[in-house]
């Protein structure tokens, strides 16, 4: 399976790059303690580094910025870094969902950046582009599909959107459940944000995805305007 980023996505943030992680899956049943224990420290770790407007935090206002390039109201459509952000800072226990999900949620709040959690789709490549006519989102409320606008950064696997606003919502097939077989871990990286510090939280999932026992990865890439793809071995 191909996992591509569009040339179009570079030409206005030259220096974005998406860490990619393919996860065979062992064991995302089992309740974990200690997962939780780790997402109530990373809780307290950015309620006690985050001070101020959290918008003007520079690994927020960078997304708030690159929104507004697609034309997303930046109060209004919010990166899942700065939604997690902004619950934190309120003093919101986030909920723990089930381990891949809370080491998503935790590997974000430690490197402040979006970390998002997929399953494999059965089929078709996987595209982060600008959306066009055609494209549909089914989403998460299981409400109607809604409509796209043209331009609006998407991941899409050919015509079905699994995110919408590039870091914004996952569809509504796209959760995480205790029964998933395969996923793949998405981590965004806009300046100030470096490679480096992606490849860094690419390895903190890695390694608690599989000191927890929740699974093995088996495969990871760097996308970026050098290497703006790479096959994906979902077989």
């Amino acid at each position: 399976m191909e996992y591509l980023v569009s040339d179009d996505i570079f030409s206005d943030h030259p220096h974005y790059c998406r860490g990619v992680i393919l996860v065979q899956v062992r064991d995302n049943r089992s309740a974990s303690p200690e997962l939780v224990a780790l997402l109530r420290a990373a809780e307290h770790g950015t309620h006690a580094s985050i001070t101020g407007n959290v918008a003007e935090h520079p690994r927020i206002s960078a997304w708030r910025d690159a929104f507004r390039l697609f034309g997303a109201r930046a109060s209004e459509y919010r990166s899942s870094i700065e939604s997690l952000v902004r619950r934190v800072a309120k003093g919101d226990a986030l909920p723990s969902i089930n381990p891949l999900v809370d080491i998503g949620t935790i590997a974000s709040l430690r490197h402040l950046l979006p970390v998002g959690v997929h399953p494999v789709p059965a089929s078709a490549a996987l595209q982060l582009r600008r959306a066009r006519p055609g494209d549909r989102f089914a989403p998460p409320d299981g409400g109607a599909p809604e409509p796209i606008a043209e331009g609006e950064i998407i991941l899409a696997a050919s015509a079905e959107v699994l995110t919408r606003r590039w870091t914004w919502r996952q569809a509504a097939n796209t959760q995480t459940l205790p029964d998933t077989s395969m996923v793949f871990v998405n981590i965004d990286g806009l300046p100030p944000a470096t490679r480096a510090e992606v490849q860094a939280a690419m390895q903190d999932v890695q390694h608690l995805i599989e000191a927890h026992g929740i699974g093995v990865a088996v495969q990871s890439a760097v996308l970026s305007r050098e290497l703006p793809s790479a096959l994906l071995h979902v077989g």
